[in-house]
């Protein structure tokens, strides 16, 4: 997250225009971007001298994406989008108004990758494996594996929608009855699952650090990007591929649409898509153009994408709220004398929005999910005691207004200890098997009780399975950054900065990661 924070000001600064505002120029296409497009960045700075075209790209979710678009938000913002797939997207109502031309621009199958080890074990190196297949071993525990949130990331949304198809034997596009009668098949095939996260590059790094874990379901250009090499499966009974359209909006100026041309020509050149081969690992969209030996020769079959936008967030809101392993959540406040006014209110805002409040379709995603733990622990001059939540996985809604009216009444007054919350949190035990992660958040420097170098010695002291909690950090106010990153950096987890944007974005951001 750090890095894809400095890439965006780092782009922004480079498409300036005549009166120094990022974005202004009548040579910069601006683009609402998905996460997978950064590794493109250093590609796309050469496409100002060589198709006369400054990129600016703007990050955002999938889903969250799909929904500036189709409600008219983006438009006025932003001249184009780019993300990994537009399937979602096309499902909105009045979404398809607001596009105008699109154009595929490369290819990347959603596939499992596998320690050699494991894939050898499995006896499925150079054979031919079925989901089924996969599905199995999984519900014998034969293997674990790490995944995107789909509600965040189009792999992981592209890989359940591509398990869910192949599983259910449905001859065309699923549908919501279908949804119902396939989850019993999608809980033996997640509860192998022991990584998730809002990026599918964030899962990269986070499986690269975990050999306990033995596969990653993930786009073919990532796990062919690892530095371990892994064992590729490819389903035989069918993938979803993202293809990675550049989609000109129906409200882009005249001159924007000219950029648009050009960019989107020069991304089709040979040389280019040579380029994107090479330094992406993603598949060429032009014919002629040479493949990496390394894709293989079989011909993939893509899997039916459902045709309704219920369908697919029946499938988002199963697989988060009755399929997955439960997570569970520990949010580490504060609650000192300087969040007193708005920056409490605004606190109290993000998290109340977590319990269905939020009613939009991320938001909805979002929420504090059934099965669910979430921990509260505010700290001031001294770390509160924990304040424990389990959502169950029926009638969900007595636990989440009993949330809310903890947010509701959540108060400022005193000194800011950081390290004894964090602390506090990772003295919980955790369950075994279940997602396990912690949300810092402060507008502050620690003035009371432990400090960093005493947290840091604490924590390379707890068990091995403790420390696989991650913390995500929110930068807020006058958060010091280095040592918030430092958090992150120790225990592999992430820092999110709410002080350009909101609590609130900020907080359904690290969900993904939850």
């Amino acid at each position: 997250m750090r890095r894809a924070f400095a890439a965006v000001l780092l782009l922004a600064a480079a498409a300036c225009g005549a009166s120094g505002e990022p974005g202004d120029g009548p040579d910069v296409l601006r683009v609402l971007a998905g996460s997978e497009i950064k590794d493109l960045e250093p590609l796309l700075r050469r496409a100002e001298q060589e198709a006369g075209v400054k990129v600016r790209l703007t990050y955002s979710g999938t889903l969250d994406g799909a929904e500036q678009v189709a409600s008219g938000r983006a438009a006025g913002r932003v001249d184009a989008t780019w993300f990994s797939s537009n399937r979602y997207l096309s499902l909105i109502d009045g979404a398809q108004a607001r596009l105008s031309t699109q154009t595929k621009t490369m290819v990347s199958p959603v596939v499992l990758g596998l320690r050699p080890a494991k894939a050898a074990e499995l006896g499925w190196t150079g054979k031919p494996v079925s989901w089924a297949d996969i599905a199995a071993a999984a519900k014998d525990g034969r293997f674990s594996f790490g995944m995107t949130n789909p509600a965040s990331s189009n792999s992981g949304f592209s890989a359940l929608v591509g398990v869910a198809a192949a599983l259910s034997d449905a001859d065309g596009a699923l549908s919501a009855e279908q949804v119902g009668t396939v989850t019993p098949k999608l809980k033996e095939f997640f509860s192998a699952q022991r990584l998730t996260a809002g990026s599918s590059g964030w899962l990269a790094d986070a499986y690269a650090r975990d050999p306990g874990v033995d596969g990653m379901v993930n786009y073919e250009s990532v796990l062919l990007g690892l530095r371990e090499p892994v064992t590729i499966v490819y389903p035989s009974d069918g993938v979803v591929s993202a293809d990675y359209p550049l989609t000109l909006l129906a409200s882009a100026p005249e001159e924007k649409k000219v950029l648009y041309g050009k960019l989107a020509a020069w991304l089709r050149t040979p040389a280019v898509q040579k380029q994107i081969v090479t330094g992406t690992h993603r598949r060429p969209i032009v014919p002629g153009v040479a493949q990496d030996p390394r894709f293989g020769s079989a011909q993939l079959i893509e899997l039916p994408f459902p045709n309704r936008r219920s369908t697919a967030d029946e499938l988002i809101a199963t697989y988060l709220n009755q399929v997955r392993v439960p997570a569970e959540a520990t949010f580490v406040l504060d609650t000192s004398g300087s969040m007193a006014g708005d920056r409490i209110e605004a606190l109290r805002q993000a998290l109340v929005a977590l319990t269905g409040a939020d009613t939009s379709a991320s938001g909805a995603f979002t929420r504090f999910s059934n099965r669910e733990t979430v921990t509260m622990i505010p700290f001031d001059g001294s770390a509160g005691g924990p304040v424990p939540f389990t959502v169950p996985e029926r009638d969900p809604a007595p636990v989440l207004a009993r949330i809310k009216e903890f947010a509701e009444g959540l108060d400022a007054a005193g000194g800011t200890a950081i390290y004894d919350g964090l602390k506090a949190a990772y003295d919980r035990p955790v369950t075994p098997g279940h997602y396990s992660s912690i949300v810092l958040m402060t507008d502050g420097e620690n003035t009371d009780g432990i400090d960093y170098a005493a947290f840091e010695a604490y924590f390379r002291a707890l068990p091995e399975e403790r420390r696989r909690t991650p913390a995500f950090v929110v930068l807020f106010g006058e958060s010091d950054v280095a040592e918030m990153r430092q958090v992150a950096q120790l225990t592999g987890g992430a820092v999110f900065d709410a002080r350009s944007t909101s609590l609130s974005s900020a907080f359904k951001e690290i969900r993904g990661y939850q």
